[in-house]
């Protein structure tokens, strides 16, 4: 069930199935609607989903089927078109459920299946070769939970691939209106979830390269933007995520060669590991670049190398580019859309104390979605398009940490 601590995030089993019709009668007629800041590019933003299967490999969760993946593909768009959903309808549903548990708010007082995103469904696209940065969410977040930093990057003409980790995430919606559901083993799971992650985000890149040679890796064939096979440059390519999403973008850092680049947004490097030392990739260092973004609620002090004995090994073990960015007021999913969310929510209802001190803390939301917004850009313009950028000085809620 889902707790106040992690809102949104499931954490066991029980947000298993969508709700029914007798649940949703009992909710307000009015649900607070859902708003997010626009994203600053040059550029609209258009958005397509895949479905891609894996025939070649079993699925680590649920034996004897292919593993499935849902991914968005959000890129520069020549014009805006029509607004996707912020999420699929049913992955809405069975959010909406867990979102009313932490808010401790009657079900559908918030309107998640009708909430919109930034992004044009199938808009045109703006033509021109884009580097390529994947995205991967924490451990049980769906994909569009990151939707304000994926479309801002998409705004400056980057191509933003995010990927669903099926049966880890509470709820991932398939073509036809399939939902599968979170499936997790009774046994402990860490380095299972982690080592399906790593292939998860490995195939995602061979779907995209099969894309850029002009096949459809889509299962159902579905119609692609016109113009998107020619958009991506696969020889820039990027890595970032929040959470587990983060420690999966440095694992691939390390061990895959086509990432150039990658960031851990919040994300204990040495997850699965009783000694961080023993994890591959802490041990292993590597000489790319990465940056480091952390918040300020490990132990008694901030989330960062000098606290966090995964971090502090890798930090020692790298060669090339780096640095450690801090949010001391922030806290873990003060990276994602909770950081806006959390402060609209307070405007129509009393949100949880508890909650909003475990989500976001007592950072300023826009200073926040500032500094994300030039960072995060910042860093993949530095290391994928060399654009330098000045990092010897903070923004208002960030700290550099030596």
């Amino acid at each position: 069930m889902l707790t106040r601590r992690v809102l949104l995030a499931s954490t066991g089993a029980a947000l298993v199935a969508p709700l029914t019709q007798s649940a949703w009668a009992t909710t307000r007629s009015t649900p607070i609607p859902l708003r997010f800041p626009r994203p600053t590019g040059p550029f609209p933003v258009g958005t397509t989903e895949l479905h891609l299967v894996d025939q070649d490999r079993d699925d680590p969760y649920v034996p004897g089927r292919p593993r499935e993946l849902m991914i968005s593909v959000w890129y520069p768009a020549s014009r805006p078109a029509e607004p996707a959903p912020y999420l699929p309808p049913l992955t809405a549903q069975v959010y909406a459920e867990g979102a009313a548990i932490a808010l401790e708010q009657p079900l559908g007082t918030i309107d998640w299946a009708g909430a919109k995103s930034h992004a044009g469904l199938l808009a045109p696209v703006s033509p021109g070769r884009r580097p390529v940065v994947i995205f991967s969410p924490g451990f049980g977040v769906p994909r569009g939970l990151a939707s304000i930093g994926v479309a801002e990057l998409a705004s400056r003409g980057y191509v933003v691939v995010t990927v669903d980790h099926t049966y880890e995430v509470a709820g991932v919606e398939f073509p036809g209106g399939r939902l599968e559901v979170q499936t997790l083993p009774t046994t402990p799971y860490a380095l299972l979830a982690r080592s399906a992650r790593f292939a998860d985000i490995r195939f995602v890149l061979d779907s995209i390269t099969r894309l850029a040679r002009g096949e459809n890796p889509d299962a159902e064939q579905r119609q692609l933007p016109a113009g998107l096979r020619g958009l991506f440059d696969l020889t820039r390519i990027g890595a970032y995520g929040h959470s587990a999403g983060g420690l999966s973008s440095i694992d691939l850092l390390v061990d895959d060669h086509r990432i150039r680049a990658a960031i851990d947004l919040d994300g204990e490097l040495g997850y699965g590991y009783d000694d961080p030392s023993d994890c591959p990739t802490v041990a292993q260092g590597t000489d790319r670049p990465f940056l480091l973004m952390g918040s300020g609620n490990i132990g008694p002090g901030p989330h960062d190398h000098r606290t966090d004995p995964s971090w502090g090994l890798f930090w020692d073990h790298s060669s090339g580019w780096k640095r450690d960015l801090n949010f001391p007021n922030g806290r873990h999913y003060s990276f994602i859309d909770h950081q806006a969310l959390i402060p609209w929510f307070q405007r129509f209802i009393t949100v949880p104390p508890e909650l909003i001190e475990n989500t976001v803390g007592t950072a300023d939301a826009g200073d926040v979605l500032r500094a994300l917004r030039t960072y995060i850009p910042a860093f993949f313009d530095q290391h994928l398009r060399h654009r330098a950028h000045d990092w010897n000085h903070a923004l208002p809620e960030t700290k550099f940490i030596a």
